[in-house]
């Protein structure tokens, strides 16, 4: 078995916790790359995407890096949430630290109704 990268345990470590504590919620994804930014809302007892939204879609490709582009990101996704009648989600941040783009999109989902 190869070693795990510090980020690899993270992850690990943040999905473990969250499967024990979700109680049948539908889990908030998010995924941070160098220049975007996305989340998704994941039932995992179906296996499917509820609602996703993404920089791609909402910003555009000059302000994808931003804290600003990821709160709108966190707004279209409580939006889209919404329409699709859910309220509560976990909040997996899967291996990253919560602060930056990551917080910022989490208050806007929180500000925009999803209640984690």
């Amino acid at each position: 078995m190869a070693k795990l990268t510090l980020f690899d345990r993270r992850k690990r470590r943040v999905r473990t916790t969250i499967k024990a504590r979700a109680a049948g919620r539908p889990r908030l994804s998010v995924h941070r790359s160098g220049r975007h930014i996305y989340a998704q809302i994941i039932d995992d007892a179906a296996g499917r995407t509820v609602a996703a939204a993404s920089t791609l879609g909402v910003a555009g490709d000059k302000s994808g890096a931003t804290a600003a582009a990821a709160a709108e990101v966190g707004k279209a996704l409580a939006e889209a949430a919404k329409k699709a009648g859910v309220t509560s989600v976990v909040f997996d941040r899967g291996g990253f630290l919560f602060h930056g783009r990551v917080k910022a999109l989490a208050d806007a989902a929180r500000e925009g109704g999803l209640e984690f």
